[in-house]
């Protein structure tokens, strides 16, 4: 890897979210040597700090264009002038609005190493979207990388003239790790002596939380449920309970600053979203050595433990339950981290990344 190589990530915004997430993981874990930023197409640096206080850890690193609704030839100026004052090795794009701008817009600035993560692959189902990211495949000529192998085999029956490298997404496994159960319940005002199944994640219907209340009906009464997370849909489900009896057995925690310490209280983690791209939670909880049961959506089955790990149908609280019952119900001989650091830790993805500018771009 050249020394001072300068790396531009091209995002669409900066709010709390995976993408996001990890999009700043690569610039606090990448080489000592390396210069790291973050352009935001969309919002300004206040009110995405004001959002997301994590970004104050690093907001000279992070620039906002402040784009407008719909195409902006403007944002697509504003950033070719960014890489010619900037002179990046590389620019990554991450999703498709801004391959649009940032691929296109590196390549017209003669920028060397050009890649492209495409994280989900359900959009390209549309064909808008699957022109216009051709176009700008074809255009920008940038390196394709995929997330996840089912992301990879979905761009192929898109895109069959691309070549799609595969660098699967990574957690921080020195900050998710094990720590003592009963500390962490007292941390968080959480009972030391209930089982507890969590969850975390926006409050959002995708998310799937209304069918893991559902699902709790199906479990016996020592069984509780706990939610780290804030979103529109929190007031129904928090009625939801109300109405099912379940008020006394969930417990909303609302935006939790320690994650570890979350998924340290767990007896059991629960992903049950209607639909994911390669999530980052099912990770960092498996990190932190909790067993973990997810919904079969997305490439979530990428992520999750051979071992010790419990997929389910999406949209099905009664099939959920049971595969929740059979993992707390499991005597693990093994520990979900190890697979984890050996697969996913982001240090060694940094560097997966780190490696493609060896090879010429064209």
């Amino acid at each position: 890897m050249m020394q001072g190589t300068t790396t531009i990530h091209v995002v669409q915004h900066l709010s709390p979210g995976g993408l996001e997430a990890l999009a700043l993981n690569m610039l606090q874990f990448s080489s000592p040597t390396n210069q790291v930023m973050i352009v935001s197409l969309e919002g300004n640096k206040e009110a995405a700090i004001k959002q997301w206080p994590r970004l104050a850890q690093v907001e000279k690193q992070l620039i906002f264009l402040n784009k407008p609704s719909g195409y902006s030839l403007n944002t697509l100026s504003k950033l070719y002038q960014l890489f010619v004052m900037l002179k990046p090795n590389v620019v990554h794009t991450h999703h498709i609005g801004p391959i649009l701008y940032g691929s296109i817009a590196a390549r017209l600035a003669n920028v060397k190493h050009r890649i492209h993560t495409e994280h989900d692959a359900w959009h390209l189902s549309n064909p808008k979207h699957r022109f216009l990211q051709d176009l700008a495949l074809k255009l920008g000529k940038p390196r394709l990388v995929a997330d996840a192998s089912l992301v990879r085999d979905q761009i192929k029956q898109y895109f069959t003239h691309q070549s799609v490298t595969v660098i699967k997404n990574g957690i921080d496994s020195a900050s998710f790790k094990p720590g003592s159960q009963i500390l962490a319940r007292q941390s968080l005002g959480l009972a030391t002596s209930p089982k507890f199944i969590g969850t975390a994640g926006r409050l959002e219907q995708v998310k799937g939380h209304d069918i893991l209340i559902n699902a709790l009906c199906f479990l016996p009464n020592n069984i509780q449920l706990v939610i780290a997370g804030d979103g529109s849909q929190r007031e129904a489900l928090q009625q939801q309970a109300r109405q099912l009896g379940l008020n006394h057995r969930v417990t909303f925690l609302g935006l939790v600053n320690d994650m570890p310490k979350f998924y340290q209280s767990l007896d059991l983690f629960c992903l049950p979203s209607r639909s994911e791209g390669f999530p980052l939670s099912t990770l960092e909880a498996q990190s932190c050595g909790i067993a973990t049961v997810a919904t079969d959506v997305g490439a979530t089955k990428e992520t999750l433990c051979p071992k010790t790990g419990q997929l389910a149908p999406a949209e099905n609280p009664k099939l959920l339950s049971k595969a929740l019952r059979k993992a707390l119900s499991s005597a693990y001989q093994e520990s979900p981290r190890e697979f984890i650091v050996k697969n996913n830790d982001i240090r060694n993805m940094v560097l997966a990344y780190e490696a493609l500018t060896e090879e010429k771009c064209a």
